[in-house]
């Protein structure tokens, strides 16, 4: 049994200054939640204020929870503290902040349980030059393995498991994301069809949706498509909206290439409100050219992810068999949907390296995924961009390199520096060539500068057995590997990457 410390933290409130009645009073009891990592801590205060929780192996803690409001008048509020290894004890103690003083309990402990036997992944983590372990970022591993069975999983930087959800034997997840709550947003396939769930950090359902039920809410509100599944990523706004990835398949008689009937499978994108009502939609079908097939049909779009521009409101969308990432009119819910631009070969962008012109359409990406946002400011927006590579563009005739070769197809982390003003891609940093990722993958810009990317399924193995390789490297010329971590078969990561904490604002150096 998991048995947690309850700690009421006692302060008088009135004219005088806040004082700790007792700060050495703890009730304690039994501590279950329905994760063995994460423990539920109460904290009841006589002045209203706000609480957080510190923990750690030791009672230097190190790591801790945002501040939640806390009521007075010793109404209890319940704080999850996530972010822990297994079969491991830690040290606990609360703060709160009311009438202007910081008020401090006393230590508690917390012994978190055994791992479940679920397929956990088998990983290593290794710091090749240590000489370099000073400038590794800070944070947590968010990882998401599509294979039946795995759960949704959260590592520390040495690979032990901290947080993890149980989707089920049967069933994978396809995304993870937090939200600003610091609940998890999971989109999850099954073997009939797929779910989008909100989840606590104790695994509790808060908010759980079929796509079927989202298939009637949008029959509901009169709009004119109906998705057949969520997948690939699932983007939260500011505002509480989801925009969540789908698709559908729509009919085409005697395309070019395709005489008779061909159901083509295409992507929408939905926007939920706070109670997950569709209140916006776009597709494919409507904006772009069905007759573009970079890899045949059905499968013609294959969108992989979103990203939130802020700058102005619009939605950034990767399109894998088209090699392109477009900007669409989204304004913050009242835009028209129109494809203000189309970023990659045979799009909308003259492309550059380092400032220099090019035509060399070997530079563009091919097959990517998980454009991510590293910076914006007016027109000028820079994308970490992961180039998968696959039938990548080798010269002006169109031939493309063939899959595993020759001429062999590479995988590369990209920076690009989009300026929508010039209408001008420079591509800033590359390092090309790697392993070839024929599928899945991501990159992140991480604080200081360094790069990290997940390399999964690669052609070439960098270690025997290994699935997927995460890499932080620095964004130099000769680019060097500050931080791996390597999944060994069968488990081929489809995102793995770097994020602050567990907890939205909090960031977690170790």
């Amino acid at each position: 049994m998991t048995l947690l410390s309850t700690c009421t933290l006692l302060t008088a409130c009135g004219g005088g200054p806040s004082v700790v009645a007792d700060p050495t009073q703890v009730e304690g009891g039994p501590a279950n939640t329905q994760n063995p990592l994460v423990a539920k801590y109460t904290i009841a205060s006589a002045c209203q204020g706000q609480g957080m929780v510190e923990f750690g192996p030791d009672t230097s803690y190190g790591r801790g929870t945002p501040w939640y409001p806390v009521p007075g008048h010793y109404q209890p509020i319940t704080i999850l503290v996530a972010g822990m290894r297994a079969s491991t004890t830690y040290h606990m103690r609360s703060q709160v902040q009311c009438l202007g003083n910081t008020l401090t309990n006393s230590d508690s402990t917390f012994t978190t349980g055994s791992l479940p036997p679920i397929a956990f992944p088998t990983l290593t983590v290794t710091r090749p030059n240590p000489s370099l372990s000073s400038i590794e970022n800070p944070g947590i591993e968010m990882i998401t393995i599509p294979s039946a069975g795995t759960p949704a999983l959260f590592t520390d930087r040495d690979g032990n498991p901290i947080w993890y959800y149980d989707v089920g034997q049967a069933n994978y997840p396809f995304t993870i994301k937090s939200l600003l709550n610091s609940d998890i947003i999971l989109s999850i396939v099954r073997p009939s069809d797929s779910v989008l769930q909100e989840v606590d950090l104790a695994g509790t359902t808060i908010h759980e949706m079929t796509i079927e039920a989202l298939d009637q809410k949008m029959q509901a509100a009169g709009f004119d498509f109906f998705p057949g599944g969520f997948h690939h990523d699932v983007l939260p706004l500011d505002n509480g909206h989801l925009i969540v990835l789908t698709n559908f398949v729509k009919e085409f008689t005697n395309l070019p290439g395709y005489p008779g009937t061909t159901e083509v499978l295409g992507d929408g994108l939905i926007d939920l409100d706070q109670r997950w009502n569709p209140v916006w939609a776009w597709t494919s079908f409507d904006y772009l050219d069905v007759n573009r097939h970079l890899n045949g049909l059905p499968d013609w779009t294959h969108a992989n992810a979103l990203v939130y521009s802020p700058g102005d409101g619009n939605v950034l969308l990767s399109m894998r068999h088209q090699s392109w990432v477009l900007k669409i009119d989204y304004s913050n819910g009242v835009g028209s949907g129109k494809v203000l631009w189309r970023l990659g070969y045979q799009g909308d962008f003259a492309l550059t390296q380092n400032g220099v012109p090019t035509d060399d359409p070997s530079l563009w990406f091919s097959f990517q995924h998980f454009p991510s946002l590293v910076s914006q400011s007016g027109p000028q927006t820079v994308l970490g961009i992961w180039d998968n590579g696959d039938y990548r563009v080798l010269d002006a005739s169109g031939a493309t390199c063939t899959i595993p070769g020759p001429p062999f197809c590479y995988s590369r982390a990209t920076i690009f520096q989009i300026d929508e003003s010039a209408m001008v891609a420079n591509l800033f940093w590359d390092d090309a060539p790697g392993y070839f990722s024929e599928w899945g993958g991501n990159i992140n810009q991480l604080a200081n500068g360094n790069v990290e990317f997940d390399v999964n399924d690669p052609q070439i193995l960098p270690a025997p057995n290994v699935a997927s390789e995460v890499q932080e490297v620095t964004q130099t010329s000769n680019p060097e590997v500050v931080w791996k971590m390597d999944f060994f078969e069968p488990y081929s990561t489809y995102r793995a990457y770097r994020v602050p904490s567990l907890y939205t604002g909090v960031t977690w150096q170790f």
